[in-house]
């Protein structure tokens, strides 16, 4: 099984090779074999970092362009980097790990659900933090690969960033697709999945879901008015949002 796909991050995050009787890592192990099992095994015509260049000069060239600054366009702005990211993204890998054992028992329509909440969470938390990429400069560090699996170490460095930003990806029928980001040694899906199952647990999966879509109604309300948001709903917020994200 790829020790990629299983090596989480320093931050609360255990090795493979240790503690093999606990939940999350029976967890992972369960999800890792159902993806090399649905996945053929066909060598990508590109490498790992090459998919992640063209993904980040795409986004880049979006944000540098001077015409979608203009605040008119800048839903349009947005359409056209969720429709890069969208093409480079496994959002349904990444909400199937981040969610873990409860995955298993929804149905196919509760599943599709769950996805489009998760991807808009994703979406919501990086596009305020996506400008700073523009004149930042992205140095790639290195790239590992294991089977059908690859993670490629970069560092962004500019006037407002300094941050390691380390992408996990896999192989699906020759393309590359990101599963994870890890973001200064803090892996996304990891908080997510910490923070969900402590909702299930207080709360019930239904309870996750009604949280997951408040928080979608709040950013929606957020980028329609001026108005500042209730306490409440900045509490709701702040809840589902990965360790080490600091909002503005």
């Amino acid at each position: 099984m790829s020790q990629l796909f299983n090596r989480t991050s320093s931050q609360g995050s255990i090795s493979s090779n240790r503690r093999l009787g606990t939940t999350y890592v029976v967890m992972i192990g369960i999800v890792a074999l159902l993806a090399l099992i649905a996945t053929p095994a066909i060598s990508a015509e590109q490498t790992a970092t090459a998919s992640v260049k063209r993904t980040i000069d795409d986004v880049t060239d979006i944000l540098k362009n001077e015409a979608l600054k203009q605040p008119s366009r800048a839903a349009e702005r947005r359409q056209q980097i969720e429709g890069v990211v969208r093409q480079r993204v496994s959002y349904e890998d990444m909400a199937r790990i981040a969610l873990g054992v409860p995955w298993f028992a929804l149905t196919d329509t509760d599943r599709q659900e769950f996805v489009g909440l998760f991807a808009q969470l994703l979406r919501d938390m990086f596009a305020g933090k996506i400008d700073t990429m523009a004149d930042a400069q992205v140095l790639y560090l290195s790239e590992r690969r294991e089977q059908g699996f690859a993670e490629v170490r970069t560092t962004l460095v500019g006037q407002k960033i300094d941050t390691l930003l380390d992408f996990r990806l896999v192989d699906k029928f020759g393309q590359w697709f990101v599963y994870d980001v890890i973001i200064d040694d803090a892996s996304i899906i990891s908080n997510y999945h910490a923070q969900f199952i402590s909702i299930i647990r207080d709360h019930s999966y239904a309870g996750l879901v009604k949280m997951m879509k408040e928080k979608a109604l709040v950013v929606k309300a957020f980028e329609t008015t001026t108005a500042p948001l209730r306490s409440s709903q900045k509490q709701r917020g702040a809840y589902l949002r990965p360790a080490g994200v600091v909002e503005d």
